[in-house]
């Protein structure tokens, strides 16, 4: 047999083994990933992720897997010291310092989490997902002003990240201790009420280490009558994923606005963008009206949805209630143009909130709101608003209203 032969066979030989040696390794891999998504069986899954690992000592993914499923276990340890073993192997692999920082992070070591996503962003400086948790990780440790920074940047690159966009909106009511907020609205009928409304409020915001405490003055008139209504409102964070909102308002004016009102809602932060609220709220026209509401919303790319529902028990009938809301976004949180369909009457909208006890029959509404929403240099943000109801006043009577708004913020 000649040496040609010889060497040739060995090739073969050589090849053969080597796309075997690599399919095993690769065949584990996948039966580690089948075992831990599928039948959520870590402990197999690191079995088959370590016999991998034996094959294929320079496979760094795999190893990144491993640490993740010890993070999932809650083995911490040995997540920490896979994670290591990584990148003393091996600096620059973005993964590694993903999953490393958000083991620290959902272990409550946010200045831990905190440099090793600037480490990772050390190699890896136009990284969006280490971007954004930089950024989160900034806001848990109440660094409100350098996680805006860090939020905008990535939506000014990628002005379609759902997730940054999402994050941006918790992170921005933070980025400012205090914020003043003045608005007028404007409502005119063309049969109900021969005379228009007026409805004015002044608010200011005070961050705080719960979360956000807002006072607001309302003055109204309507009816040929004057009024004002006290209220205060608070959204205190319960965890990462939760926040509630308490409300309550006085009036010594009943009929231009309840005599009290007050209104309780849990928010949850959800994977894919999803945002969710249940909460109920509560009217004293002299008899009391409760009002209990859902929704659910969404970021996708440049847009947010968002549907609510109000349901209103009240003499063996369901008063309902639908708002369908959509926002683009042309820049920043604070940069938007918004579209709103609802039918029904809303407890949250001053606007028509007094006629949602002005008659035992449920009276119906449609309704269209556009609203423009526009931030100049961070601190300044102005608000415009237009919309148009056919409103039911009484049974079987409908009428039209407009209504114009203006309001302006001032961030410090």
């Amino acid at each position: 047999m000649s040496i040609k032969l010889y060497i040739s066979l060995f090739f073969i030989f050589f090849c053969s083994s080597l796309t075997s040696f690599a399919q095993n390794t690769e065949e584990l891999y996948s039966q580690a990933r089948t075992a831990a998504f599928e039948s959520k069986n870590y402990t197999l899954a690191k079995q088959l992720a370590k016999s991998a690992i034996q094959k294929s000592p320079d496979y760094l993914d795999i190893r990144i897997f491993l640490g993740r499923l010890y993070t999932w276990d809650k083995q911490i340890d040995s997540a920490r010291m896979v994670f290591q073993q990584v990148i003393q192997q091996k600096a620059d692999v973005e993964d590694v310092y993903i999953a490393y920082a958000n083991l620290e992070f959902w272990n409550d070591n946010s200045e831990k989490a905190l440099i090793l996503s600037n480490q990772g962003l050390s190699y890896f400086p136009s990284s969006v997902e280490l971007a954004i948790l930089k950024a989160k990780f900034l806001n848990d440790l109440n660094k409100w002003a350098e996680a805006d920074q860090v939020i905008s940047e990535v939506i000014n690159m990628h002005p379609k990240q759902t997730e940054a966009r999402a994050l941006a909106a918790r992170i921005r009511e933070n980025s400012s201790a205090n914020r003043i907020g003045v608005n007028y609205g404007f409502v005119s009928f063309d049969k109900q009420f021969a005379d228009p409304w007026h409805l004015t409020s002044l608010d200011y915001s005070r961050q705080t280490s719960i979360g956000s405490i807002i006072g607001r003055i309302n003055y109204a008139n309507r009816f040929n009558s004057h009024g004002v209504q006290y209220e205060v409102d608070a959204y205190p964070r319960l965890s990462d994923t939760f926040m509630a909102y308490i409300s309550a308002g006085y009036s010594p004016n009943l009929g231009v606005f309840p005599q009290t009102r007050a209104g309780f809602s849990l928010y949850a932060n959800l994977p894919k963008s999803y945002e969710a609220e249940a909460g109920f709220r509560y009217l004293q026209f002299g008899d009391n009206t409760w009002i209990y509401t859902a929704s659910l919303g969404k970021y996708v790319k440049s847009f947010w949805f968002n549907l609510r529902t109000y349901l209103t028990p009240s003499s063996g009938q369901v008063g309902q209630s639908f708002t369908f809301t959509t926002r683009y976004y042309v820049g920043g949180t604070d940069d938007f143009l918004s579209l709103g369909l609802s039918t029904g009457l809303s407890p949250d909208d001053q606007r028509n909130v007094v006629l949602i006890n002005a008659s035992s029959y449920k009276l119906q509404s449609n309704g269209l709101t556009l609203a423009y929403r526009r931030s100049i240099k961070s601190f300044h943000v102005i608000n415009l608003k237009a919309g148009w109801t056919n409103q039911e006043y009484q049974k079987d009577t409908r009428g039209n209203f407009i209504e114009l708004g203006v309001g302006y913020i001032r961030r410090f």
